[in-house]
């Protein structure tokens, strides 16, 4: 099978791995799967393993583990996205899905002066997560942190590269910056909402360490240019998803 499927930790023991009830029907339901089939599993902690299918019924899909990687799909460059608030909780959504694709290891949802009051559903967030998961064959799964200021934020982070997105004439080239802070493990991006940052929110997140960086002379919306710093980030530091196709592996 070349669907990837998702089952947590607490369900992978003694070499065994047993599928959720809705990855089950998936197995069993659509895809016609029978005992003998192999198939990938992902824990969203970074455990990625090939299993061979024991038993299949409708609920219900045991499968032994024939060999286990770590890691398989991550990128080498661990990349906190912030991203403030959208107006359409549709917009956001589509920005964490193409996130999960592109490598993101963290997403921050920011209250800054241009957001309005939202709120971020988590369990839709997770499912849309998994979800991009499974069809990129990553195998680890993104954090989605609490909403909070770029301040609070900046405060409590511990990364490599700083980035604030913003227009502004002190502005370089986002690849620029990234090539120009050398070889780094982590990086922080900050980007606005629609209307981008407060003048103020800028100058304490320079004040903060970030660096402004522009993604270009067009006008980008607030989840494209989200898109557009992290691959950039990605990209230049040689992190891409595709860096780490094989992961670290042990044969079961």
């Amino acid at each position: 099978m070349t669907t990837n499927f998702y089952a947590p930790p607490s369900a992978i023991r003694a070499g065994r791995v047993v599928l959720p009830d809705e990855e089950a029907r998936h197995v069993h339901t659509v895809l016609r799967g029978e005992a003998g089939d192999e198939m990938v599993v992902v824990d969203g902690e970074g455990g990625w393993y090939r299993v061979r299918i024991d038993h299949v019924a409708p609920e219900q899909v045991v499968a032994t583990i024939v060999e286990q990687r770590e890691d398989v799909g991550e990128p080498a460059v661990d990349v906190t996205m912030a991203l403030g608030l959208l107006k359409k909780r549709s917009r956001f959504e589509t920005f964490v899905e193409k996130a999960v694709e592109l490598g993101v290891h963290r997403i921050v949802p920011l209250r800054t002066v241009h957001t309005e009051p939202e709120s971020v559903r988590e369990e839709r967030l997770r499912n849309v997560m998994v979800a991009a998961m499974k069809q990129c064959r990553r195998s680890r799964l993104p954090d989605v942190a609490a909403p909070q200021s770029p301040e609070a934020l900046l405060a409590a982070s511990e990364v490599e590269i700083r980035l604030v997105c913003h227009a502004g004439d002190d502005a370089v080239p986002i690849r620029r910056a990234v090539d120009e802070a050398g070889p780094a493990s982590s990086a922080l991006v900050l980007v606005g909402p629609e209307g981008g940052f407060a003048p103020s929110e800028v100058d304490a997140a320079v004040a903060a360490g970030c660096r402004p960086v522009s993604l270009g002379a067009r006008r980008l919306r607030a989840e494209t240019a989200g898109l557009a710093a992290l691959q950039a980030v990605v990209g230049s530091t040689g992190g891409g998803a595709e860096a780490n196709l094989e992961g670290r592996g042990q044969n079961g």
